[in-house]
């Protein structure tokens, strides 16, 4: 049987509020308009999840304008959170958007891996969704990827698909990965996350086509780097029928499975265990893991590879 991997995660979230507005967000909340998450509300959060399974915790933020007064704040507070984390047994990734070079340095100090979505690398969309969103410049999230290269962090990146984007275009996001890739070797997974409308968006954009998202899945996995494992979130799929065309065209892990999914709060996950009986009756067999994959457990921090399980650090 294949195996596909998953990752059994919670997520925390310090912030909704972002200066970014983008039409399609059922995330954000304006600037100055969310209640930040208190570090004794969090920790309080963690200790519930003792001997539930879980293993990885998504700090994952609304962005603070890198110029705003209280920056520094909301950065101290994430990178709290991931010590908070380590301290209580848990693996930490973390995905806040673009961040300051020393801003990744010292998370790479609390965290697994870190995380940034590419989106797509089309100045275009500047114009159209993400016409209100300055830190979706692809050249500034691209920049990200290789700072992280430079940084010797494991990453995860991803393309949005269904904003707007061309063919042509998605064939060109994953060109430049691929790229960053070749040069760094850091970029262990790589999401297609197709856009599922939610109930807070601005706009009246479709959800996108399973056999178009198929499609994608295949194009990744001719351009990309073999070592990159290809990442599609079950919860966004129309059905099961077509997570299978995904598996069948490259797609090797199911990401976080989670309570709630922040980003797409109106798309529940199955079950852990419905999920596997499904797959396993299509021989497939479904395996947690880590954030971080095991081809990059020794480009952790000593004080990280430390708080691997022996059995597992030594596939690394």
């Amino acid at each position: 049987m294949l195996t596909i991997t998953y990752s059994p995660a919670h997520t925390i979230v310090p912030t909704y509020e972002c200066f970014n507005r983008c039409s399609y967000c059922n995330f954000r909340q304006e600037p100055g308009q969310d209640q930040w998450l208190t570090e004794s509300v969090a920790k309080q959060r963690l200790e519930s999840l003792a001997g539930q399974g879980v293993r990885e915790i998504l700090i994952l933020a609304g962005e603070v304008h890198p110029q705003s007064a209280r920056r520094q704040a909301w950065f101290e507070l994430i990178y709290n959170l991931g010590k908070m984390a380590l301290d209580l047994g848990f693996y930490p990734h973390t995905n806040a958007g673009p961040l300051s070079r020393s801003e990744m340095a010292r998370l790479k100090e609390v965290n697994f891996s870190l995380g940034l979505m590419l989106e797509q690398i089309s100045p275009r969309l500047l114009t159209t969704v993400h016409r209100q969103a300055p830190s979706k410049d692809p050249q500034l999230r691209l920049e990200q990827l290789q700072q992280a290269g430079e940084l010797a962090i494991p990453f995860t990146t991803g393309l949005l698909l269904g904003i707007g984007e061309t063919d042509q275009e998605i064939a060109e996001s994953l060109t430049a990965i691929a790229k960053v890739q070749r040069r760094y070797g850091h970029i262990q997974e790589v999401i297609l996350q197709p856009h599922s409308p939610g109930q807070r968006q601005t706009d009246g954009i479709p959800a996108y086509g399973s056999q178009k998202l198929v499609e994608v899945v295949t194009l990744a996995r001719e351009i990309l780097p073999a070592e990159i494992t290809l990442q599609i979130p079950p919860n966004l799929v129309a059905n099961f029928s077509a997570l299978l065309a995904c598996l069948a065209a490259g797609v090797r892990d199911l990401g976080g499975i989670v309570p709630i999914d922040e980003v797409n709060p109106d798309y529940h996950h199955r079950s852990v265990e419905q999920l596997s009986q499904l797959l396993k009756e299509n021989s497939y067999n479904l395996e947690p893991r880590f954030p971080v994959y095991p081809a990059y457990f020794n480009w952790l921090d000593p004080s990280l590879q430390r708080c691997l399980p022996d059995s597992v650090a030594a596939k690394g």
